[in-house]
């Protein structure tokens, strides 16, 4: 039996389910056995509503988790976060289990897993509570870049005091493990969190008090770390492969240099986990969905990277 990937459909009311059915009947899906979780009636007609080959013509295993009302199409519900939430849960305790060898998932609605009663914010901490980790890291692949995030999905008021040494110790020795696997030579760099990397305390504390020290920790246990650099400068750097990953202080910080190196085909990787997870680099894209526009690229993307590194 060969290699076994679990894809999830993601919010059934968004482009999930398009691109999911676009990539799996696509001529450059990668060589697997493919298992597809979500809600299949919703699926089907997709398929009929765009005429895309169905799920039943394209050679994959079903794993129903059927949505619990009508969703509508579009917009953030109950019953499509419930739904996409239960897909995710499902594929990660297949993974858990050894029944599927890696995991890519297509985008989920943090508004609707909020509407269903989830207190995750997103995939990433859905992932890990799930799988029993605590520490996990979310990195991006593309463009030349590796970038994983101290923060992720936080009110950016809230980020300076959220940054600690021992995030930046935990995120850091994270990346650190996994760089080899995902390609990536060279030292790690720390972002600053301020402008000019806090010019020597004049904008901003964190740098010295926090960061510098953490990466002395880090360079005493034999880490190829350096850093905090300003930020505006170092992704150019890393681009030009000074670095083998960066890893960035918020959210926005790091993904917006990815983005725009490689929008629809970076990758998203969960770095932590007991399993290979990757995932697409856009969102929901309720307002494009039964447009016909959506890309599968970033999907096949991710698809290829999971099937790399389970491989590996």
């Amino acid at each position: 039996m060969g290699l076994r990937l679990g894809v999830t459909i993601g919010d059934p009311a968004g482009i999930g389910p398009e691109v999911v059915l676009k990539a799996l009947a696509s001529s450059e899906r990668p060589d697997a056995d493919i298992v597809v979780y979500g809600a299949l009636a919703l699926l089907d007609e997709r398929a009929r509503r765009f005429s895309l080959r169905s799920l039943a013509s394209l050679d994959v295993e079903m794993v129903d988790v059927p949505a619990v009302d009508e969703v509508r199409l579009g917009h953030p519900s109950l019953p499509g976060g419930r739904a996409a939430a239960e897909a995710v849960m499902a594929a990660t305790r297949d993974a858990m289990a050894g029944r599927v060898d890696a995991l890519v998932t297509a985008p989920l609605s943090k508004e609707a897993l909020h509407l269903a009663g989830y207190a995750w914010p997103g995939h990433t901490e859905m992932l890990a509570e799930t799988a029993g980790v605590k520490d996990v890291a979310m990195m991006f692949v593309g463009g030349g870049l590796r970038v994983a995030l101290l923060t992720i999905h936080q009110p950016l008021r809230t980020v300076p005091d959220a940054i600690c040494a021992d995030l930046v110790t935990r995120v850091v020795r994270l990346v650190h493990r996994e760089l080899p696997r995902l390609g990536g030579r060279g030292p790690i760099a720390l972002c600053g969190l301020n402008p000019h990397a806090g010019e020597g305390g004049l904008l901003g504390s964190e740098e010295h008090e926090v960061l510098a020290p953490a990466v002395a920790i880090l360079r005493g246990e034999g880490i190829d770390v350096a850093g905090p650099f300003p930020a505006d400068s170092l992704f150019v750097r890393a681009v030009r492969g000074e670095f083998g990953a960066v890893v960035a202080a918020y959210h926005d910080q790091g993904l917006i240099p990815v983005k725009l190196a490689s929008f629809g085909k970076s990758v998203n990787v969960t770095l932590g986990l007991p399993f290979v997870r990757t995932s697409v680099d856009h969102g929901t894209g309720f307002d494009i969905v039964e447009k016909g526009v959506a890309s599968e690229s970033s999907l096949l993307e991710a698809m290829r990277l999971a099937v790399e590194l389970a491989s590996r």
